[in-house]
């Protein structure tokens, strides 16, 4: 029971931190219309106009994430979004692990936090059985 309460509390901390950054380092910059965000998805090779669209569906994931009956559909859907930001770091061949991995450390907070946190999730990917 001991090992559940701990599970469930670092599996939040690790959940928020992945919140907290997605929502102020990512979604409110393009949501905001920040020029950061246009700037920094223009060096990227995006065509102006896309910072918005993407700010959207980067806070729909997030929302879907919070809540416990679709937190995994939202880690599923930011799982596709971190791909693609992958693949676009690979093909402007930005440095390997500041950038490219950038979007796989992202992740292993998300779905760390819903693995810790969820115990259905550790019963269908266990590291130990």
């Amino acid at each position: 029971m001991k090992e559940e309460m701990i599970a469930l509390w670092a599996g939040r901390g690790l959940s928020l931190i992945f919140v907290l950054f997605m929502l102020g380092a990512s979604v409110a910059p393009k949501l905001l219309g920040m020029p950061v965000a246009e700037e920094t998805l223009a060096a990227l090779g995006w065509p102006h106009g896309y910072a918005k669209m993407i700010g959207v569906i980067e806070l729909t994931c997030v929302v879907l994430y919070l809540f416990p009956r679709t937190s995994l559909l939202g880690a599923v859907l930011m799982t596709g979004l971190l791909g693609g930001a992958i693949a676009t770091q690979l093909r402007v061949q930005n440095p390997l692990f500041t950038h490219v991995f950038f979007s796989f450390y992202i992740a292993a907070f998300m779905w760390g936090g819903l693995w810790l946190r969820m115990p259905a999730i550790r019963a269908a990917l266990p590291f130990l059985r």
